[in-house]
């Protein structure tokens, strides 16, 4: 399939409402590149902290950044596509709670974003990719040929979140999971710079009680209306 057939499918939404499973799952199906701009901005956020830059200082951050440079590559024994900052592949890393406590805060910094969407812009030139995030349809690909906008209930998202952490660190409690969940939301729709919010024209997908093959079913009936042809 040529660039011409291709299109630019986008996932935003909520904290922890599976919105890399359905990009990873619509990728693998339609032989797309998936893009996670959630992980570039936690490679951003493990920077500064390792770092230890003051991201309230725009030079500060406008210097950290020139050092910092990002890549998707491909694990053939997984699948799956990992993150690798600065030569390391952190893709493990940054799903740390530490990092999750502190990168929307990050991600509000408007030099961030401005590097980070100038390289999301770049990787979607040749089409061909599932982007998910916070504002991939609204700022990053406003004019994509599929845009969806993914929900779900909070006790749902709260469940699915606690059970991704509880596997990697087991001391981490439900309540905190809860809080982290609930200051990222705010966080994320609040922020000055390119707040979460749908699209006027995105589809919304609440996978509350779906499973993950009928949520992709629905999402490739999507896709198959929009394609070229």
């Amino acid at each position: 399939m040529d660039s011409n057939q291709k299109i630019i499918i986008t996932i935003d939404g909520w904290s922890s409402c599976g919105k890399s499973t359905l990009a990873k799952q619509l990728a693998r199906e339609l032989n797309y590149v998936y893009i996670d701009s959630g992980a570039m901005y936690r490679a951003i956020t493990l920077y500064f902290l390792r770092n230890h830059v003051d991201w309230t200082r725009p030079a500060d951050v406008e210097e950290a950044l020139t050092h910092i440079k990002m890549v998707f590559v491909s694990n053939h024994k997984s699948g799956q596509t990992e993150i690798w900052l600065n030569g390391e592949n952190v893709e493990y890393v940054i799903r740390d709670l530490v990092i999750a406590e502190k990168v929307s805060e990050v991600a509000a910094v408007k030099e961030v974003r401005a590097f980070a969407v100038a390289q999301q812009q770049a990787m979607g030139r040749n089409k061909g990719i599932v982007m998910d995030g916070r504002d991939i349809g609204t700022t990053v690909f406003p004019h994509a040929e599929l845009k969806i906008f993914m929900t779900a209930d909070e006790e749902v998202r709260v469940r699915r979140r606690f059970k991704e952490l509880f596997e990697k660190n087991p001391n981490v409690t439900r309540e905190e999971v809860k809080h982290n969940l609930e200051m990222r939301d705010y966080i994320d729709s609040h922020r000055a710079v390119s707040p979460l919010r749908q699209a006027e024209d995105a589809l919304v997908l609440d996978n509350s009680h779906l499973t993950m093959k009928q949520q992709l079913a629905i999402a490739l009936d999507w896709v198959k209306e929009r394609l070229p042809g």
